[in-house]
C-alpha cells in the first residue's frame, strides 16, 4: 500500500498534468525514466515548444518551499533524461525546464508555475 507521501505525490502530478491541460498544452508523456533520471510531465504547445516539468508537492511549507528541493543533482539527472527524450522523438524545436510548486490546501493545491527555472 502507497504511503502518504506517494498519494501526495501522484495527487500533485495529476494536478500538474491538468494545470498545463488548461493552458492549452497536450501531455506528451508522464513519469518519464532514463536510466536513474526521471521526468515527472513532459507537455507540448503545438510543434514549437516541447517542456519538462519538475513537478514538486508538498503537505505544507513548514521546512522549505517545494522549488526549493530541487537539488543540482537532480537538475543534471533531468537534463539528461530530456537529451534522451528529445533524441527518441526526433525532437527539433525548442525546450523548457519548468518546476511546478504544489502545496497541500484543504481543498486542492496552491501551485506556482516558474517557467524556465534552470537550463
Amino acid at each position: 500500500m502507497p504511503g502518504s507521501g506517494h498519494l501526495l505525490g501522484h495527487a500533485g502530478e495529476a494536478a500538474a498534468a491538468d494545470f498545463f491541460l488548461t493552458k492549452g498544452y497536450t501531455v506528451a508523456c508522464r513519469n518519464y525514466r532514463h536510466r536513474r533520471a526521471e521526468v515527472d510531465l513532459i507537455v507540448q504547445r503545438g510543434d514549437a515548444l516541447l517542456v519538462f516539468v519538475e513537478v514538486k508537492a508538498r503537505s505544507s511549507s513548514r521546512y522549505g518551499h517545494p522549488e526549493e528541493f530541487v537539488t543540482e543533482r537532480k537538475r543534471q539527472l533531468f537534463r539528461l533524461a530530456a537529451d534522451q527524450y528529445q533524441e527518441e522523438v526526433d525532437w527539433r524545436g525548442d525546450i523548457r525546464f519548468d518546476i511546478l510548486a504544489l502545496t497541500q490546501l484543504a481543498d486542492g493545491f496552491r501551485i506556482e508555475h516558474f517557467e524556465d527555472a534552470f537550463y
